[in-house]
């Protein structure tokens, strides 16, 4: 028989893939490799490392409920990273690596039981991804580049 912590836990990674889905699908529309399986996968997979993190071990002293999310926080970033290419003068792939980063944080969020931060957050996230989409491309095409180096000169130095 299924008890009702299952049944809250299996709600719990639904909604995290759910919310991982809904930011893939971003990803999917711009084109990008990282679409709504792979999103979901990896929001669902997060929340349910945070359940088994805070409810799977028993509580004691001796359990660190902290040591699982910080290998998820790892080892999601190695998947961010293979996304990164880096041709001529060019990166490509880091919104795409931030995005399966932030997925998983949500993931680990909802895993918290912290619903209402999740939602906000995938909510924010897409609507930055669509907003600022074409504000960084017009910078891009307007040929205006800015650089570190170009804010400090000489005479600041003095």
């Amino acid at each position: 028989m299924i008890d009702l912590e299952t049944i809250h836990f299996f709600s719990s990674v639904v909604l995290a893939g759910f919310l991982g889905a809904i930011l893939g699908a971003e990803r999917r529309l711009r084109g990008k490799d990282v679409g709504v399986r792979t999103a979901s996968v990896i929001a669902a997979g997060s929340c349910l490392f945070t359940i088994l993190s805070i409810h799977g071990f028993g509580t004691s002293e001796n359990v660190d409920v902290t040591r699982i999310a910080s290998q998820v926080v790892t080892g999601v970033g190695f998947l961010g990273a293979g996304t990164v290419l880096k041709t001529d003068n060019k990166v490509h792939g880091l919104t795409t690596a931030a995005n399966i980063w932030l997925t998983a944080a949500i993931g680990m969020t909802v895993g918290v039981g912290n619903y209402l931060l999740a939602m906000m957050v995938t909510l924010f996230s897409l609507v930055a991804l669509i907003v600022l989409s074409p504000i960084s491309r017009w910078l891009r095409n307007s040929g205006m580049s800015f650089s570190l180096a170009q804010c400090f000169t000489d005479e600041d130095e003095a």
